[in-house]
């Protein structure tokens, strides 16, 4: 099987990176769909975490929205949400955040609340911040799941929701920031991860067919890349079968 779509082979790879992971706080839409095909593939025991306060959330489809019902009734507790966000997230008792995002930057910074839409229009308005800027600082690490354009890829910012590197190394450390931040993103194009010494984006992994003029054309600053750019790896047939049972269900 192999008429797989750039957003599937995005999908699978985005959960591919959660094989470590024992508990990810997952953020609605694309993280959502490849943290749960995580749990059916790559990561069995992984454990679902969702703002709403589902804990250990075992959907059997894709859930709506954080208030799915279906997450409170798959999940192996449900509790308040200030308890959510005080004693499991800002207590550092989750692996990994999963993220996605309208607007990122160079540093892996996020924005999901305004664009400027240009002269002599109104602001676009966007779902806003919900409980990204917690998990963004509190879990261990973040990873970052969204579809690579100039668009969404962009120099700077028109609103800062949730930090990722700030503008460099120090940053998180300086706002008090207990996480690493993001350590990957994952588009439909390939792997950006951030430079050890500066905190600056790098391309790291292409798709398969993907050049890398193809990635720069569609990255809003001049993004550097890796010394050695590596390929990601096809989907398996088995990867694909439970991708789109999920998104059937």
């Amino acid at each position: 099987m192999n008429d797989w779509t750039p957003d599937e082979l995005m999908t699978v790879n985005a959960s591919r990176a959660l094989t470590a992971a024992k508990t990810c706080f997952v953020g609605i839409g694309l993280p959502s769909t490849a943290a749960n095909l995580a749990r059916r593939t790559a990561a069995p025991d992984l454990v679902l975490i969702y703002e709403s306060g589902a804990l250990g959330a075992k959907p059997t489809r894709l859930p709506l929205s954080i208030g799915d019902g279906e997450l409170a009734d798959t999940a192996d507790a449900v509790v308040s949400v200030p308890e959510m966000f005080n004693y499991w997230l800002q207590a550092g008792r989750i692996d990994v955040g999963f993220l996605g995002a309208a607007q990122l930057d160079r540093h892996a910074n996020i924005n999901t609340t305004v664009v400027d839409r240009g002269p002599d229009r109104p602001e676009g308005r966007l779902p806003g911040a919900g409980g990204a800027p917690e998990i963004a600082a509190g879990c261990g690490e973040v990873l970052i799941v969204l579809r690579h354009s100039t668009r969404n890829f962009v120099d700077r910012l028109d609103f800062v929701t949730s930090v990722g590197h700030g503008s460099g190394p120090g940053d998180r450390e300086r706002l008090g920031l207990r996480g690493k931040g993001p350590v990957a993103v994952i588009t439909d194009l390939g792997i950006l991860r951030p430079d050890p010494g500066t905190a600056e984006l790098v391309l790291t992994d292409l798709h398969p067919g993907v050049t890398v003029e193809q990635v720069h054309a569609a990255t809003g600053w001049p993004l550097k890349t890796a010394d050695t750019i590596g390929t990601t790896a096809p989907p398996t047939d088995m990867e694909l079968t439970a991708l789109r049972a999920l998104k059937a269900a």
